[in-house]
């Protein structure tokens, strides 16, 4: 059954799907991510205080500040504090994607003939494969001690790019599945993969390639890094997605049996 419910009903249902989302995405965040991070936190660290150390051979007692150490700078958020605004930004990020999701379907179902809740798990596919997996395989995510903070506003914009790129392709997969709807059911499943396809393969050709990762860096913790982001942001959309599907469902069936009651 195709959606029917006002916005502001699907608004606080995509609210509180996304509230959802984000909260077990924190979890999966924490216990996946959280020891990779300090492990890279450990590597930075480390290469401060060896530079630090380098810097204070090289200084003269005159030209260094008095009372002014490297190693008696400390952080301006504790690990605790971090660990706690991990929660706090997942679910602050969750409710934001929750009520861009209920916007998005709202004008959705009025080109669609898919059911409420096909059309959640539908609509956050889709989101995933444009605002996560597109730029995550061309910038994937780097932890603690990767990159130059020189570069980061152009690294921004670059993703910036990417997601941009990861929109486009979606909405030439979805006009490709429009225009090949009345054909084989062979063309109606290639065409769409191919489009998709397409525009990702010419975004990525076009897009520089970012590569600051020292040669130093572990490899193994590297990619322990971004495969727990890559589930993290799974996570987020596979929850929010299915919460949508199942929150409309369940109104759908308690509206059902009242109109047949009125009937």
């Amino acid at each position: 059954m195709p959606l029917t419910d006002s916005f502001a009903k699907l608004l606080i249902r995509g609210l509180l799907a996304g509230l959802i989302a984000g909260i077990l995405a924190g979890g999966v965040a924490f216990v996946l991510g959280e020891s990779h991070i300090d492990a890279a936190i450990a590597i930075e660290e480390s290469n401060s205080a060896a530079e630090a150390e380098v810097h204070s051979h090289d200084a003269t007692q005159a030209a260094e500040p008095a009372g002014h150490s490297h190693d008696e700078e400390e952080a301006l958020v504790s690990r605790d504090g971090q660990r706690f605004g991990l929660f706090l930004a997942t679910s602050l990020a969750g409710l934001a994607l929750g009520a861009i999701f209920a916007v998005v379907a709202n004008y959705a179902r009025r080109v669609t003939t898919l059911s409420g809740p096909l059309l959640g798990l539908t609509l956050a596919t889709l989101g995933w494969l444009a605002i996560e997996a597109v730029p995550f395989f061309k910038y994937p995510a780097n932890p603690p001690a990767v990159g130059d903070p020189e570069t980061i506003t152009q690294r921004t914009w670059l993703w910036l790019a990417a997601v941009v790129l990861g929109l486009l392709a979606v909405v030439a997969s979805v006009f490709a599945a429009k225009v090949a709807a009345q054909e084989f059911l062979s063309l109606r499943i290639a065409a769409p993969v191919l489009a998709f396809l397409v525009v990702v393969t010419i975004g990525y050709l076009v897009l520089p390639t970012v590569n600051e990762v020292g040669d130093d860096f572990p490899a193994v913790l590297l990619w322990q890094f971004r495969l727990s982001s890559l589930a993290t942001q799974a996570t987020l959309w596979l929850v929010l997605g299915l919460a949508f599907a199942f929150l409309t469902e369940r109104a759908t069936r308690a509206t059902t049996p009242a109109s047949a009651n009125v009937a």
